[in-house]
């Protein structure tokens, strides 16, 4: 099938829809991206033109649609063990310290989780920074993984990872150590590593408080979607789920500074992390 056109009206008209939705902000050269992913959806829906199903969303009468759509624009790329130095830094420098504070149950919450793989590495660090420390974190671990997409919550939760998302950030190591080969392509996180993880859908735009409180949250290459209304927002309402003390990760291009002053940041020896002020 052939590559629908959506109009600079519909453009701009969809801009507005996905920010009311989610709070998601997309630029002016965001054209050919927003264009291929819908194109794909309308073919699926067997709508004849990329303006019918905008003009149905417009409606607001399908819901249905409008989570289809919203997933379309949200589901990114991930990798395991992405950009290495916040697991790193969980496994030399947190997980001592906290082991140090006798803090039961851990609490993580990974607040952008996607298809799984940020909640698993995490787990993989806490499984082998117990192997090589016994004794020093006996707490039981909590890692909540969320998502505005329902259809990633559902593949993490699967935990079933193909060949192609296997070969990106994980050692031959680990794929032996915390996976099964399910003999058919694919491969599956082992019940150990999955125990004290669960997802759930969440926009961000909506409240934390029914999550809990948590040590650690991870919130990464996540706010540049939004506008800065929004950044300060999402950061003081994670600084209220956080304890005392708790620690944010960002993206490396991302910082609470003009947006919170919840927060102070901490250098360690693997990067930076975010501190909740006193």
């Amino acid at each position: 099938m052939s590559q629908l056109k959506l109009s600079d009206a519909d453009y701009d008209a969809f801009r507005k829809i996905l920010e009311d939705a989610c709070g998601i902000v997309l630029g002016e050269n965001k054209h050919y991206l927003v264009t291929s992913r819908l194109n794909r959806l309308s073919e699926e829906l067997s709508y004849p033109s990329l303006s019918d199903m905008l003009e149905k969303l417009r409606q607001g009468r399908d819901a249905k649609l409008k989570e289809r759509i919203v997933d379309a624009m949200t589901t990114n790329e991930t990798s395991w063990f992405r950009d290495r130095y916040p697991f790193e830094m969980l496994k030399n420098s947190l997980l001592p310290e906290l082991g140090k504070q006798k803090i039961n149950p851990l609490r993580i919450w990974s607040a952008a989780s996607s298809t799984g793989q940020e909640i698993y590495s995490i787990s993989m660090t806490l499984h082998e920074f117990k192997q090589l420390n016994p004794g020093v974190l006996n707490s039981r671990v909590e890692i909540v993984g969320t998502d505005i997409s329902p259809t990633v919550i559902k593949a993490a939760q699967d935990a079933k990872y193909d060949e192609l998302s296997m070969g990106r950030g994980l050692t031959d190591e680990r794929r032996q150590r915390f996976f099964m080969d399910n003999k058919d392509g694919g491969w599956t996180v082992k019940p150990e590593i999955r125990m004290g993880t669960r997802f759930t859908e969440l926009n961000l735009l909506n409240s934390y408080t029914l999550l809990g409180k948590f040590d650690i949250i991870f919130c990464r290459n996540v706010l540049i979607y939004f506008a800065s209304e929004l950044k300060t927002d999402i950061l003081d309402r994670m600084a209220q789920v956080l304890k005392p003390g708790g620690l944010l990760f960002l993206g490396g291009s991302e910082s609470p500074t003009g947006y919170s002053k919840a927060y102070e940041m901490v250098r360690y020896p693997e990067g930076v992390v975010y501190r909740l002020k006193g």
